[in-house]
């Protein structure tokens, strides 16, 4: 079904927009929760929360592209059950070690706090618009996807060494793009 029809049951209240939504983006939205919270249980319960939340905010929201909007949704919601699980638990898991990565160009703290911030989000998005698509894609999957090195290497048809290294590089430009916009790396 077509995203506008999609968007139409929403906003007509047709309880047939969930299953709709279910059936032409649910494996898409797993797969962002997974990658999150790696719990069988916990990715069906975003995934609920996902069509609760999508189902309040289409009457006053008109999403230009569905697939972002669900999975943004989808990634915060993610991301919050995320924090409340391991909020009390020692070690790093898979969330912290890549917010470890991008810590060191935000310039220490909390990177979601940064992220939040409008002009970190426009740096990043110039920097995001001038790098090459490949590697733009090997960004988009760690940082926002939060893939593992081995799944972006699978994907993009690399070994896990190039991954790694050019993840690193990027890294290093970021830093000297950031630097160079008056933020403090």
């Amino acid at each position: 079904m077509e995203d506008e029809k999609i968007i139409d049951l929403y906003w007509s209240r047709d309880q047939k927009a969930i299953t709709a939504t279910e059936e032409k983006y649910g494996s898409y939205l797993r797969s962002i929760a997974w990658h999150i919270l790696a719990d069988k249980e916990d990715c069906e319960e975003c995934l609920n929360d996902t069509w609760l939340k999508a189902w309040n905010s289409m009457p006053t929201a008109w999403p230009t592209i569905l697939s972002a909007f669900l999975g943004a949704i989808t990634r915060n919601l993610s991301l919050d059950r995320y924090r409340r699980k391991h909020s009390l638990k020692r070690g790093k898991g898979q969330v912290e070690y890549i917010f470890d990565e991008l810590m060191d160009c935000a310039g220490g703290g909390e990177p979601l706090a940064h992220l939040e911030e409008q002009e970190l989000v426009e740096s990043l998005n110039r920097f995001l618009s001038e790098l090459e698509a490949e590697k733009r894609v090997l960004f988009v999957r760690r940082y926002w996807y939060m893939d593992t090195i081995k799944e972006i290497a699978g994907r993009c048809a690399l070994n896990e060494s190039n991954v790694k290294t050019t993840l690193f590089r990027i890294r290093e430009k970021l830093r000297e793009h950031l630097r160079k916009e008056g933020f403090a790396v």
